[in-house]
């Protein structure tokens, strides 16, 4: 059983895994993950862009209704699209290997629709849209939920989440980790 050359230097695979929370040869798995959305395009080009319509492809992506949100978190450009690093650090952030903080971090990004670095009632009623579906709820259910959602986590009162207002929230969410996560 022959071992295929890697497209990597053993300094590049490194590289990857001081900086994600991956081993070498996780970060190589990740890449045949990202290979496999587009064989004809990543072929032997490991700097090949992605659109994000190719990224939404992979499976837990597609049934995740913020797919397109975790794409542009995670995208080095405004589009969405993502280099094989962008994936490589959207896997690693969805890992188990992960800290509690940094999945908070990027849950926050993920949530912030309007990139105003709070979640305010427009957002808030986004991520609300999203998690229900088509099961839309109506207008007063909406707004008492927002309400109640700011009643209890919105501690300086000013009609939005700070991120240490979100971070205290995930911080008494014993699951959070264990549900913020994509398989590699």
């Amino acid at each position: 059983m022959g071992v295929g050359k890697s497209q990597f230097t053993d300094e590049e695979l490194q590289d990857y895994q001081d900086l994600t929370y991956f081993t070498k040869k996780e970060v190589l798995y990740a890449h045949q993950k990202f290979k496999s959305l587009a064989p004809e395009k990543v072929g032997h080009n490991k700097n090949v862009k992605l659109p994000m319509s190719k990224i939404l492809q992979y499976p837990e992506l597609r049934v995740n209704p913020f797919g397109d949100r975790i794409c542009k978190v995670f995208s080095s450009s405004q589009d969405g699209d993502c280099t094989f690093e962008d994936f490589l650090d959207m896997m690693s952030v969805f890992s188990d290997a992960a800290p509690k903080a940094v999945k908070a971090e990027h849950a926050f990004r993920i949530f912030d629709f309007d990139g105003d670095d709070m979640l305010g009632i427009g957002d808030l009623r986004q991520v609300v849209d999203r998690l229900t579906g088509n099961k839309t709820l109506s207008e007063g259910d909406m707004q008492q939920l927002i309400q109640y959602l700011l009643e209890e986590a919105d501690l300086d009162d000013d009609g939005a989440l700070s991120f240490a207002e979100f971070e205290h929230i995930i911080e008494k969410s014993s699951d959070f980790s264990k549900t913020f996560r994509i398989n590699l």
